[in-house]
């Protein structure tokens, strides 16, 4: 990793494990609000610290005295983890590693992380939505390679209708298949090792639990 690569500290589950500790490794890390719980099991301390902290006990508080910390007020328009991620974009962010973005009690905040990834991604950014045990990465037109252990579990979430999809590296190739609009046609496939991914229209995500050997 270089300067360049950041991890966003976001408020939902997280799991610490050797995959995870391996991609967060070298990376600069920014917390949003609660998600600063995570700074102890990752190892790291945060380079800033951002939010309204409604959602962080004055326990937390005091256990990282020495984070610089900018509070913003409760009734605003982005959420603290859009707030940290246009931080990490001002300190030149071209990696985004969004943990603890997936899962937990707040369905809309997991799916607007979602949408916020593959937002960042039709910038440039090279994105990464993880809980640990779930990770998401955006399918834009063209070619994506992702790096998944062989006999996990994947899927591939159209959010628009799919056109010349390819998938390699699976038990369930595909060849240049469309896939309309709320299909379920892409779900539950096994990676062989990296998969590689072609789209020609239309935007999705990857959504991989790398520790779920279920279908090998």
């Amino acid at each position: 990793m270089t300067a360049t690569a950041f991890t966003i500290l976001l408020g939902g589950p997280l799991t610490m494990t050797d995959r995870l500790a391996a991609q967060l490794a070298g990376t600069r890390v920014i917390a949003a609000d609660g998600g600063m719980r995570h700074a102890g099991a990752i190892g790291r301390t945060p380079e800033l610290w951002v939010g309204d902290f409604d959602s962080t006990p004055d326990a937390l508080i005091a256990a990282w005295p020495n984070v610089p910390r900018e509070p913003y007020p409760p009734a605003k328009n982005e959420t603290d983890g859009e707030i940290a991620v246009a931080a990490a974009r001002m300190r030149g962010a071209r990696r985004l590693i969004l943990a603890g973005a997936l899962g937990g009690e707040r369905s809309d905040h997991a799916f607007q992380h979602l949408l916020h990834g593959l937002h960042l991604a039709e910038t440039g950014l090279d994105v990464l939505l993880t809980s640990g045990e779930e990770e998401a990465v955006p399918l834009l037109p063209g070619i994506t390679e992702v790096h998944l252990p062989k006999g996990c579990l994947f899927s591939v979430l159209g959010l628009d209708a799919l056109t010349d999809l390819s998938i390699a590296g699976a038990r369930y190739a595909l060849d240049r298949f469309a896939v309309p609009f709320g299909s379920s046609r892409t779900l539950s496939n096994v990676a062989e090792g990296p998969v590689q991914l072609t789209l020609g229209t239309g935007r999705a995500m990857l959504l991989a639990r790398p520790l779920d050997m279920t279908g090998a």
